[in-house]
């Protein structure tokens, strides 16, 4: 995003309809069939998930800007700890013991991260928007769990075609004077094609063979890749106070997603 050089709308206006056609193609492809009934049934929550997962890019890529990879990465990745929290007021789940625990310690990080306790109030509109960004993914997380009827392409057909073009008004209003160069237009083209659209499709494969829970931890080497190579190739190098909150808060994400095997015993 760093090099892009274009607007957050632009990018993810962008990366929503070229990820969409990517999945859309793919689909045709290998023919796939359209159960048009279930989407139907689901259209409007399809609808506003996909327009949440583009609101959700913008805030995100409005982070890395304000903040730096690594503190919006993470602070995106608070997503899990907050659909624990909706989850006691949504679905009526009351909270247990460990989920409380992983809540205080991920508040404990966000705080490190911020820069409170350093008085650097410049990174704080980072943090907010990557926690806002986290706030629609939670949202995004939550309403799929409404959405069991409709399979999984044809949800992230709608949601990423829903999202480009729910944002591309806004990406126009507010992109100002831009130029487009062969360099932005690369970078775009790869964002929109490889990772989003190549990335959603990999997702699934990876989904059909492995376990929930073994996908869901595995999704934690995402942050921790970004960190790790924007520490390379940008050299943002992490505070203490950061590295600390980094801990807390992919400590906390992590240990919410470990739910323990019940035991089977024969009778």
């Amino acid at each position: 995003m760093k090099y892009i050089g274009l607007p957050s709308g632009i990018i993810a206006a962008f990366r929503g309809i070229a990820g969409a056609a990517v999945i859309l193609l793919v689909m045709l492809l290998t023919g796939r069939k359209v159960d048009f009934k279930a989407v139907k049934k689901k259209l409007p929550v399809l609808l506003a998930s996909g327009a949440a997962i583009g609101f959700n890019w913008i805030l995100l890529f409005e982070a890395y800007r304000f903040t730096g990879i690594p503190v919006a990465t993470v602070c995106y990745y608070t997503a899990p700890i907050i659909v624990v929290i909706a989850s006691t007021f949504v679905f009526k789940e009351r909270l247990k013991a460990k989920q409380v625990i992983c809540v205080f310690v991920a508040l404990i990080g966000v705080a490190l991260v911020s820069g409170v306790f350093q008085s650097d109030s410049s990174k704080i509109t980072g943090v907010l928007c990557g926690l806002g960004a986290a706030v629609l993914y939670a949202s995004v997380m939550i309403m799929n769990k409404f959405m069991g009827e409709v399979e999984s392409y044809e949800r992230t057909v709608i949601q990423l075609g829903s999202a480009g073009i729910v944002v591309l008004p806004y990406a126009l209003f507010t992109m100002g004077d831009i130029t487009f160069n062969p360099k932005s237009v690369m970078l775009l083209l790869v964002v929109g094609v490889v990772h989003t659209g190549f990335a959603y499709l990999l997702y699934f494969g990876a989904m059909k063979k492995l376990e929930s829970q073994t996908v869901a931890i595995l999704s934690y080497i995402d942050p921790a890749s970004a960190i790790i190579l924007s520490s390379i190739v940008f050299m943002q190098l992490p505070t203490v106070y950061e590295l600390v909150g980094v801990v807390l808060i992919m400590s906390a994400a992590i240990l919410s997603e470990i739910r323990k095997k019940e035991k089977k015993y024969d009778k």
